[in-house]
């Protein structure tokens, strides 16, 4: 059986504000065949104090001739209101894809509560945020929970959280993250997803903030269950997510590719498949004569030979086959019969 692979294209901000990119990127996302776009849902005020500055990556990302310390003023221009939701949340309809967002503070929770979504994604951020984790497990609902700059007790804790709240481990998936943008792949480690799973015993998947497509469809080979990728209309618009994210020929790509890779996993045991089993008798050999062979003649390891096709005698049965008289005449390259 092919395990389908839960593929969240993440628009995040990367809509700059304006409900028509963010419709072009529900367009983008469903034409790439991604199961779900997610944005992000907030408040700037409730999300950060008028102290917070940028983070490297932010004033990196979005170029020093528009650059503004604050992260206050940066957000406020990625805001959604709540009628923008409505209409993304129609389009997507409209364009069979899911709509999916992050909520970043207690009242965005509130309003995508009454949305019913049905999934909640918790970004790396707030995994040391208890209220935000008591109040998105109080719902009972699946949950995606981003590990990004965490150590194992980082998780470990946020788990406890979500588990003495409400929710079951079969309810909860925790993405691998690594949450600089775009991430130097020597400190992706991949690898570490496997610690979370055999850790936790939970499911686990891959955020990924590359420049590339790689790391996400090795993830998906090494068993991710869900690729959160972000993606753009263009890489060089301003904003602090283009850079790391995906445009749409890669997304396409992506999607391509991590679908190709499922079907490839196959389930793990180990027979001829159908498609090779019509070669085997081409590429495998048999036990044939090396000269001419009489009747009544002892086949033995100077007129015996293996050679394709793989019609007759297997070469396993070399041991057998030796010292055994001839049925009847062989001439060289026949196959032998017993």
């Amino acid at each position: 059986m092919t395990h389908h692979t839960l593929i969240i294209a993440e628009a995040g901000v990367n809509h700059n504000g304006s409900l028509h990119l963010a419709k072009q990127l529900v367009d983008m996302a469903a034409d790439a065949g991604a199961d779900i776009i997610k944005f992000q849902t907030f408040r700037s005020e409730k999300l950060v104090s008028r102290n917070a500055r940028q983070a490297d990556y932010q004033k990196r990302n979005i170029g020093a001739a528009q650059q503004d310390d604050s992260q206050l003023s940066m957000l406020r221009k990625l805001e959604l209101s709540p009628s923008d939701h409505l209409e993304i949340i129609q389009h997507c309809r409209q364009r069979n894809i899911r709509f999916f967002s992050t909520a970043f503070d207690l009242e965005s929770i509130e309003f995508l509560h009454d949305l019913h979504l049905g999934l909640w994604k918790v970004p790396s951020g707030e995994v040391t945020n208890y209220p935000y984790l008591r109040k998105v497990a109080s719902f009972g609902e699946e949950v995606i929970l981003s590990t990004g700059m965490c150590e194992m007790n980082d998780i470990e804790a946020a788990l406890e959280v979500l588990l003495g709240n409400g929710l079951h481990k079969e309810q909860i998936t925790l993405l691998h993250c690594n949450t600089d943008y775009p991430t130097p792949y020597e400190d992706v480690n991949l690898r570490a997803m496997i610690e979370i799973r055999n850790r936790f015993d939970v499911s686990v998947g891959y955020s990924d903030h590359t420049r590339g497509i790689e790391v996400p469809i090795a993830a998906v080979a090494m068993g991710a269950s869900v690729i959160e990728k972000h993606f753009t209309l263009d890489r060089n618009m301003e904003g602090p997510d283009h850079k790391a994210s995906l445009e749409p020929d890669e997304l396409k790509a992506m999607v391509n590719a991590i679908r190709n890779v499922e079907s490839a996993l196959g389930d793990g045991h180990k027979t001829i498949s159908p498609s090779e089993r019509k070669n085997m008798a081409v590429a495998r050999k048999s036990i044939v004569a090396a000269t001419r062979i009489k009747a009544g003649e002892l086949l033995s390891e100077q007129n015996l030979t293996v050679k394709r096709p793989g019609s007759g005698i297997s070469p396993m049965r070399w041991n057998e086959v030796i010292g055994q008289k001839a049925k009847h005449d062989f001439n060289e390259d026949d196959l032998i019969e017993l």
